[in-house]
């Protein structure tokens, strides 16, 4: 007679050894670190990240928050179908408001000023986390239009009639939005959409913002939730700077959809987090905008083209530029004004890589010249020019002040189309030219969600769909799985099957 056995249950990890190994990838072995032996705690977790076999170690206390703030996402969602959509649009009116509100917003000001400062002493970068009155503004409007927005909740997508009973497919929400994010106070109105649809939210922000998330939190969102009647915790701050809590949120299953803006490699690793719990991501890292000048570009175009993409450093900033052989001669001279017309904009020098195709096309001004180049740590007096290998145009400049871009030369808009899709992280790509053929052909194969004919800063959900995003999507990783490259608030839902039966004798 055979006997069954019930499987073997693992013990708790009490502890790690220097040396231990770790399986991980099916075939490969991590070994831990003394360092990492010492930290480890009883209570404290280890993740071992699939693809790259680095071990995360979360001590119990960052596992406790995250967890904790999950669970108040998780609870409030169970209560958001009762909530009206009248209710939510008060939230957000009551948000926007306290944000209007000068002698309201003062504390959120204060507290912004601080980790400004903090992060300039740290040599960390501000562009990004400064509060500026635009980036006030902007959050104001983004959610006034979330107030404004119609409701798509409990609405029918489809309706299928059998006669003697009915089907309808009917809009839902999603569940509960793991949301991390850089240091970007805006972005914390924005992951705020996803309630709209009848979601709840959990974010965790980048600890050089944390002080302005607090403040946030205090004053605007909490007292927003409370005077709209929604659930305490349909939004919740995951307190804490320790990355460890980023790790333990997206290991978090009770998580329905898990969102990271940021840093490529930062993202990845959080994806990859996400995806080992089980948990479905859409990832905003690596940016970058690549921008095409073809043999029939005009130049002024070109030149004012370059210049607008380069006003600040964000994802959609032109990044590299690729001008056609036939006419290098006339337009690389025409990219390096336009992005010498963005630097003097900023007060600040000017950066330009350059490939060997190009490095001729280049006056030696610029190899032989020095600028003063503005970096998160300070002005530091460099070459305007360098060259860099080919199979790097694909590496985004992270720039402070100076605008800093990459320059090649290509034999044909199909040579730069291919150069594209193999080494952008598939983003956004431009074209600039007359020929219209030539657009038909730049949208069919170029492999990237956003495609125009002139700056690339359109791409945006707020300015350019009247939507305000929780990010934008590369390609980096294959193309999106229905849905578009914007993930905004009303595109976080699910679908639920209604069925209504007539006679009372049915059968199959």
């Amino acid at each position: 007679m055979h006997e069954s056995a019930d499987p073997p249950v693992g013990e708790e990890l009490a502890g790690l050894v220097e040396g231990q190994p770790i399986v991980y990838g099916g075939n490969r072995v991590a070994r831990v670190t003394a360092a990492l032996a010492d930290r480890f705690e009883p209570g404290d977790r280890l993740i071992v990240v699939s693809d790259s076999g680095r071990l995360l170690h979360i001590p119990s206390g960052e596992w406790a928050v995250a967890t904790g703030a999950v669970g108040r996402a998780v609870d409030a969602f169970s209560s958001m179908g009762a909530v009206t959509d009248d209710a939510i649009s008060d939230f957000y009116r009551i948000f926007a408001d306290r944000l209007s509100d000068d002698d309201g917003f003062a504390p959120i000001a204060e507290a912004n000023d601080g980790d400004v400062d903090s992060a300039r002493q740290r040599g960390r970068s501000t562009t990004r986390l400064e509060l500026t009155d635009k980036m006030r503004a902007d959050m104001i409007d983004g959610l006034r239009m979330w107030q404004q927005a119609s409701s798509t909740r409990d609405s029918a997508t489809e309706t299928i009639d059998h006669g003697e009973w009915r089907l309808e497919q009917r809009v839902a929400g999603l569940g509960a939005v793991g949301f991390i994010f850089e240091g970007r106070p805006n972005v914390f109105a924005d992951a705020c959409g996803v309630l709209r649809g009848g979601n709840t939210v959990v974010f965790r922000i980048g600890s050089d913002a944390l002080g302005t998330a607090r403040a946030i939190v205090a004053n605007a969102l909490d007292p927003a939730l409370e005077q709209a009647g929604l659930p305490a915790g349909a939004a919740s701050l995951v307190d804490s700077a320790a990355h460890a809590a980023g790790w333990a949120m997206f290991s978090d299953a009770r998580l329905s959809l898990a969102v990271a803006r940021g840093s490529g490699p930062v993202v990845a690793q959080l994806g990859t987090v996400a995806r080992q719990a089980g948990i479905p991501v859409s990832l905003h890292g690596t940016g970058g905008a690549w921008l095409v000048a073809s043999a029939s570009a005009d130049a002024e175009r070109l030149r004012s083209t370059v210049a607008a993409s380069l006003d600040r450093k964000v994802c959609n900033t032109v990044n590299t530029v690729c001008v056609h052989l036939d006419r290098a001669g006339e337009l690389v001279p025409v990219v390096l004004q336009g992005l010498t017309d963005a630097a003097t904009a900023r007060g600040a020098g000017p950066k330009v890589h350059v490939t060997a195709a190009a490095r001729s096309f280049v006056p030696d001004g610029w190899f032989d010249g020095q600028a003063d180049i503005v970096r998160a740590d300070g002005v530091h007096r460099e070459a305007k020019a360098e060259q860099i290998a080919d199979d790097k145009l694909g590496h985004e400049w992270e720039w402070e002040e100076s605008p800093e871009i990459t320059i090649t030369v290509v034999d044909s808009v199909k040579a730069a189309v291919e150069l594209f899709n193999q080494q952008a992280p598939g983003f956004v790509a431009s074209l600039i030219g007359t020929d219209a053929d030539e657009h038909d052909h730049f949208w069919s194969t170029v492999n990237a969600p956003f495609v125009g004919d002139g700056f690339t800063r359109w791409v945006d959900g707020q300015y350019a769909l009247n939507r305000p995003e929780l990010g934008l999507s590369n390609w980096q990783f294959g193309r999106l799985f229905g849905r578009g490259a914007v993930l905004s608030g009303d595109s976080v839902f699910t679908v639920r099957t209604r069925m209504w039966q007539g006679p009372d004798n049915l059968r199959r």
